[in-house]
């Protein structure tokens, strides 16, 4: 295979590290916590934003009691210590983002972004495993783990009267949309496959637009705000990816192809 095709990814990763550097700092937008969906139930303030989290409680414990139990199968071991943190990142992000929608601050939303920031690092990890490969998965998992927490980390400690630097974590939030179809793509994984994590990518990027129409999409339906719709389409795209990963350790989905990039002639993994 062509060694630039291969090397695609790493490609994109730095032009899109260049493009973010060139930019400068983007800071978090000044009424960024003025929520459309401000009513209690029963209550419960802000609650369409609260509850609306708990669908990724849902997938998160889904996937845990389905895969867990299979995680040496061989059509998910190369990639299941992503994929754990993963399932993890979603259960944590019930918990983190609804407690930071009861009442939206700078100090709470620390909680909300890094379970997101988790769940990201733990889907890279898992697909760049199980399609490029990796001789220390869990050591790879880490890694990708602890630049999820510098993400947050840096926007936290350059949020000196409100300029926080998101650069890092919205960067780590684009590079699965761009790496994980290009990884499937160069390593041959399954068609069927293919589609059900584009599908689940695009999810998540029509709920990264509709959050910033939030009060634009309340005045529209009327009765779900953009920011709740953002948390339902993103727990559709986290099922269709868990639901892909328990077909597979079902056997009604062929293990991705990874056969079709040799190592070098060194020992190391091209990519």
């Amino acid at each position: 295979m062509n060694r630039l095709i291969v090397r695609l990814p790493l490609i994109v990763t730095l032009a899109a590290v260049a493009a973010m550097l060139a930019y400068g700092p983007i800071a978090q937008p000044a009424r960024y916590h003025d929520f459309a969906a401000v009513t209690a139930w029963f209550g419960l303030p802000h609650a369409a934003d609260v509850l609306s989290n708990l669908g990724f409680a849902l997938v998160g414990v889904w996937g845990w009691l389905r895969l867990a139990p299979r995680s040496g199968h061989p059509a998910l071991r190369d990639g299941w210590w992503g994929y754990r943190l993963l399932l993890a990142g979603l259960v944590l992000t019930a918990v983190g983002s609804g407690w930071y929608h009861l009442a939206p601050d700078d100090y709470r939303l620390i909680w909300d972004r890094l379970p997101i920031a988790l769940a990201c690092a733990g889907l890279l990890a898992a697909v760049r495993a199980e399609t490029v490969g990796s001789r220390a998965p869990r050591e790879e998992a880490a890694l990708f783990a602890l630049l999820a927490v510098a993400s947050v980390a840096w926007w936290h400690f350059t949020n000196d009267g409100g300029d926080g630097d998101l650069r890092p974590y919205l960067l780590l939030q684009g590079l699965p949309l761009l790496l994980i179809p290009l990884w499937q793509a160069i390593h041959s994984a399954a068609r069927a496959e293919r589609r059900l994590f584009g599908a689940a990518l695009l999810l998540y990027l029509v709920a990264k637009v509709v959050e910033l129409l939030d009060h634009q999409v309340l005045a529209l339906f009327g009765s779900v705000s953009g920011h709740t719709l953002k948390h339902l389409l993103a727990t559709l795209a986290a099922a269709l990816i868990v639901g892909c990963l328990v077909r597979r350790v079902a056997g009604r989905q062929n293990t991705p192809d990874r056969t079709a990039v040799a190592p070098a002639a060194d020992g190391r993994q091209p990519g």
